[in-house]
């Protein structure tokens, strides 16, 4: 939790209900949707629009792929959407709870809700289709091999990342859209009826996934920001197998630096918690945290660590595999980004990478 809640303002205090919306301004509507995980929901984005002269919505991000997602957007299609159709999905990234229900939103054919348009990074869209398609067949055996190298020694906790295998991902995101449109850095896209349109600008941010676009609109001060600012916890940044020798941290940080020049009054449209306004304090807060980390754990290595062996000192609570998996990866990326600017060295001792200051 944010301990400096004080410097943020959150303009609307009460949560959307399953299957509604709250209009936050204009032509922009807040839904959300919920998660089978400890981060129990995500929020999404209704952007009233105008493609091709045919009035609908543009949606940010798709929830994850549940009965229980579907039926909240069958809800909103037979109320809020006061008969207007779909057009266009814009998924921030590849995560599950942002990609997951895109299939069923807008693939086409018969299996999907509308025949729209996908927008997305290139990147974020390969790395999906990619693992929806279940490509990698090694992910249970290279995840574990990759934990346990970063010193898991629990064995129960390894078989059950090993058995989580290559079906997880599929399992979250059992299919995707069969083509998109890309989006890059800087890209405007222009959202709204023909008489009030809203200009996005994309902002590619690293660090958390590989491609992550944001969307500013300068003109309403608004930011849709996905996962890369979140106003009550840490966006997470790990090292997972698939990039087992990443540095991630250093990327994200510089991905939040790129968006203190927008002005510090924008309203922040976040992935899980609750608008805001306090873009500045925020950005600041989590230069403070991760500094406060990277201060910790150079201060452990005065004797050999493991990733595993830092976890403890990260995150004071007791955590279930999921969340283990992802604190691991946190763990790492932090002991890179020391390994990187050569505060510690790492080395390889029966099997296991320790860092060290001596």
């Amino acid at each position: 939790m944010n301990p400096h809640e004080h410097e943020l303002h959150y303009p609307w205090p009460d949560v959307p209900a399953l299957g509604t919306w709250t209009t936050l301004r204009p032509g922009v509507h807040w839904v959300r949707m919920p998660l089978p995980f400890a981060l129990d929901h995500i929020n999404l984005w209704v952007l009233d629009d105008e493609v091709d002269g045919r009035a609908g919505y543009t949606v940010v991000d798709s929830g994850i792929s549940s009965d229980v997602t579907k039926q909240a957007w069958e809800q909103l299609f037979d109320g809020a959407f006061g008969g207007l159709p779909l057009v266009r999905l814009l998924c921030t990234h590849f995560h599950p709870d942002h990609f997951g229900l895109a299939y069923w939103l807008v693939a086409g054919g018969d299996k999907a809700r509308w025949r729209a348009p996908l927008w997305m990074s290139a990147t974020e869209y390969a790395f999906g289709r990619f693992l929806s398609l279940g490509a990698d067949q090694t992910t249970g055996d290279s995840a574990a091999s990759h934990f346990a190298r970063n010193g898991l020694d629990d064995g129960d906790a390894l078989a059950k990342v090993r058995a989580r295998g290559s079906g997880h991902y599929p399992k979250l995101v059992p299919s995707t859209p069969p083509s998109f449109r890309r989006v890059q850095d800087g890209d405007e896209v222009a959202v709204g009826p023909a008489h009030a349109k809203r200009v996005f600008r994309a902002i590619v941010g690293f660090g958390h996934a590989p491609e992550h676009v944001s969307l500013y609109c300068e003109d309403d001060k608004l930011l849709v920001s996905g996962d890369m600012v979140l106003p009550r916890i840490s966006t997470n940044v790990s090292v997972f197998d698939l990039e087992p020798d990443g540095n991630p941290l250093p990327r994200y940080l510089h991905s939040l630096d790129r968006l203190l020049l927008l002005p510090a009054d924008t309203l922040v449209l976040p992935s899980h918690g609750k608008p805001f306004t306090g873009l500045h304090a925020r950005i600041a807060q989590q230069h403070a945290h991760h500094a406060d980390r990277l201060a910790e754990v150079l201060a452990a290595c005065a004797t050999p660590q493991t990733a595993a062996s830092i976890v403890p000192l990260l995150f004071k609570r007791a955590l279930d595999l999921h969340q283990t998996t992802f604190a691991l990866g946190e763990a790492l990326a932090h002991l890179h980004a020391l390994w990187y600017e050569g505060s510690v060295t790492r080395r390889l001792d029966d099997g296991v990478y320790r860092f060290t200051t001596s």
